[in-house]
C-alpha cells in the first residue's frame, strides 16, 4: 500500500508513520509525530507535536449532514490537536474541534464537529461526542458513554461507562423543538455513575453525585448525591469524598 503525502502539507521534525498513509494538502504536522498505518489526515488539520495517532484513524473529516439534521451545516475550520495528544485506532475526529495538550482518546471513539475538549482530558473507547459540545480540563469519559450535542461538561468532572445523554424531549416529532433543545450541563467536579441516563437540559451541581443506573429527571443540586429512578437526593457529599486539589 502506497503512501499518499501531499508536497502541500507541512511536516515538522521526526515525523514517523506506518504504511498506506493519506496526508492532504494543507495539513499541518508537528515535531515528532507518529501516525499508524493507514492514517487519514484531512486536509487543514493541525497536530501538535508529540502526537501519537493510532492505526485506521480519521482526522479532520468533514460530516455529510442529512437534510433534516439539527447541526448546523457550513463550512469548518480545521481539526486541531494539541502537543502530546493521543488518539486511539478506528477513530473519527471531525474538522471544526479543538482538543487541547495532553488529551486521550481510545480506539473507536467519535468527536464531531465545533467541540472544545480541554487539556488532559480523557475520552474512552467507543465513546460518541456529538457536535457542539464542551468538555473541561482534566474530565474524564469512560468507556461506551454517549454524550450528546450541545452539552457543556466543565473541569474535573467524571462520567462513568456507558452513561447517556439526552436533549430532546420531543424525540423528533415536532419543530417546536429546536428551540429547546439543550444537553445537560456538569458543573466542575461533578460525577455520574455507570449506566446513570441524564435528561435533556438538567445541571449537576458543582461536586455532585449521580449513583449508577439513576434516571436524572431534575436539577442535582451541588455537593449533593442522587439515585433512583427517577434520581432523588440521598445525602449531601462528606469532605473527604471531594476532589483534593479544590
Amino acid at each position: 500500500m502506497c503512501d499518499v503525502i501531499d508536497p502541500g502539507a507541512r511536516i515538522g521534525k521526526g515525523f514517523a508513520h506506518g504504511a498506506g498513509v493519506v496526508v492532504e494538502a494543507g495539513a499541518d504536522i508537528g515535531e515528532d509525530v507518529t501516525l499508524g498505518n493507514h492514517v487519514t489526515v484531512h486536509a487543514g488539520t493541525r497536530l501538535g507535536d508529540g502526537t501519537s495517532i493510532a492505526d485506521f484513524a480519521v482526522l479532520g473529516r468533514r460530516p455529510r449532514l442529512s437534510r433534516r439534521s439539527t447541526a448546523a451545516g457550513g463550512e469548518l475550520p480545521p481539526l486541531e490537536l494539541g502537543a502530546g495528544c493521543s488518539v486511539g485506532s478506528h477513530t473519527v475526529l471531525m474538522a471544526g474541534s479543538v482538543l487541547g495538550p495532553g488529551c486521550i482518546v481510545g480506539d473507536c471513539a467519535g468527536i464531531r464537529e465545533r467541540c472544545e475538549i480541554g487539556d488532559d482530558v480523557v475520552v474512552g473507547r467507543a465513546v460518541t461526542v456529538e457536535n457542539d459540545t464542551s468538555i473541561g480540563s482534566r474530565t474524564k469519559i469512560q468507556s461506551g458513554a454517549y454524550v450528546t450535542a450541545y452539552v457543556t461538561i466543565e473541569e474535573d468532572c467524571f462520567i462513568a461507562p456507558m452513561v447517556v445523554t439526552t436533549n430532546d424531549n420531543f424525540m423528533g416529532r415536532t419543530e417546536a423543538r429546536l428551540e429547546l433543545m439543550k444537553g445537560p450541563v456538569l458543573r466542575r467536579g461533578a460525577r455520574v455513575g455507570g449506566g446513570a441516563h441524564l435528561l435533556p437540559g438538567v445541571e449537576i451541581g458543582e461536586e455532585a453525585f449521580v449513583a449508577t443506573g439513576a434516571v436524572v429527571t431534575r436539577d442535582v443540586p451541588a455537593r449533593t448525591v442522587v439515585m433512583g429512578v427517577p434520581a432523588k437526593p440521598v445525602r449531601g457529599r462528606a469532605d473527604e469524598v471531594r476532589r483534593e486539589n479544590q
